[in-house]
């Protein structure tokens, strides 16, 4: 089979390569894609599809500004005609000692600083965001009415078609094998259909990453991690919003179907990539809403799923350069990722082209383990 030819392969059909693959085509570079399975088959279509502002550090605050800002338009910028659901139904985050409230009024004085309207609410005040919850033991909260939910599934295939009307090969069912490297520098990649001659190569493959970075000589500091969610059956909508309780991270939310999604962070999950779910977490997680929003006792559940996390050691996403020339990382974005995939999107694309990032990445660089330069995101559950 003939070789074949492209200035960018990006391997990773979830919402962040796609959306790389968007952005570079519109720069007007040849770009494939490669994804082993079907889009949005990994982390982006099994995630709780939350997209919110409210994070604690203040490179994650700039570029969910900006993720907010596109996520109404979108979907007309794309010319998508299936529904990304974006809605800004709120989200909030639940304290249940003195120390998780301070640490939220801290996160919301940043955000306040950078112009992000969030608050801090009274146990009163949350019941009104939210009249369903059963507030004993809750301190306060933050909350912010912008934040939301989005699709996980037509925001990744909304990028893919985009950047497919721009010339963009996308080829989904293809394993990448491995990565042809010369004088320190990516030169082509190996797929069981066909090997292709590549100028750069941009790693957006989650969890897997770690695998794919191997083949260049690189070792990838990022641990899977197994997250499961329960779905149950489509009731009237009410006025419920993303929760997150810091008490035992357990997290719910009404989605634009009526259905409601329940998740928890069980710190004792399996570190792996397999896609098991398990009766643990659905007596758990029921366990665990339940006691904060009785008013689902008689609901049922319909469908539960599994989806991996790539954990880095400060909980914060690899973006950029590596030292392989060529070689870029876009992945362990540790379970907030897929409302990233805007502004990540551009930047990687700027950052392959050799333009200045529009908002400075560096702290996400992957020199920063070996540097001992970590930075841990507070806001993560």
């Amino acid at each position: 089979m003939a070789r074949q030819t492209a200035d960018v392969a990006i391997i990773g059909g979830g919402v962040h390569g796609c959306s790389v693959a968007w952005h570079l085509a519109k720069e007007g570079l040849k770009v494939v894609l490669f994804e082993r399975d079907y889009l949005s088959s990994g982390g982006s279509g099994r995630s709780a599809a939350g997209i919110r502002q409210q994070f604690g550090t203040e490179v994650n605050c700039r570029l969910a500004l900006y993720n907010l800002e596109k996520f109404p338009v979108l979907q007309e910028e794309l010319e998508y005609e299936a529904d990304l659901e974006y809605d800004p139904s709120g989200y909030l985050w639940i304290a249940y000692s003195e120390s998780q409230l301070e640490q939220l009024r801290k996160n919301v004085a940043l955000q306040n600083s950078l112009g992000i309207n969030s608050k801090i609410l009274t146990p009163e005040e949350i019941k009104e965001v939210a009249p369903g919850l059963n507030t004993e033991g809750m301190l306060g909260a933050s909350w912010n009415e912008k934040d939301g939910h989005i699709n996980p599934h037509t925001l990744t295939f909304a990028y893919a078609d985009a950047a497919k009307r721009l010339g963009a090969v996308i080829q989904t069912q293809t394993l990448v094998t491995g990565i042809e490297v010369k004088e320190n520098k990516v030169t082509g990649i190996k797929t069981t259909k066909g090997d292709w001659d590549v100028g750069s190569i941009v790693c957006a493959a989650g969890p897997w990453s770690v695998e794919v970075a191997k083949w260049v000589g690189l070792d990838v500091p990022i641990v899977p991690e197994r997250h499961q969610i329960l779905i149950t059956e489509p009731i009237e909508r009410m006025k419920h919003p993303m929760t997150l309780c810091l008490d035992d991270g357990s997290y719910f939310k009404q989605c634009p179907n009526g259905t409601f999604m329940l998740g928890w962070g069980n710190p004792n999950e399996k570190k792996d990539t397999s896609f098991e779910s398990s009766w643990e977490f659905l007596l758990e997680v029921s366990r665990r809403v339940l006691a904060k929003m009785p008013c689902l006792s008689e609901v049922r559940v319909v469908r539960q799923w599994t989806g991996p996390y790539d954990i880095t050691p400060d909980q914060q996403a690899i973006v950029g350069a590596t030292p392989v020339e060529g070689f870029y990382l876009d992945c362990g974005w540790s379970g907030h990722g897929l409302q990233f995939a805007p502004s990540i999107g551009r930047i990687m694309s700027e950052i392959v082209m050799g333009q200045e990032p529009f908002i400075d990445v560096s702290v996400f660089r992957f020199t920063r383990f070996e540097e001992g330069e970590l930075f841990f995101e507070p806001a993560c559950i």
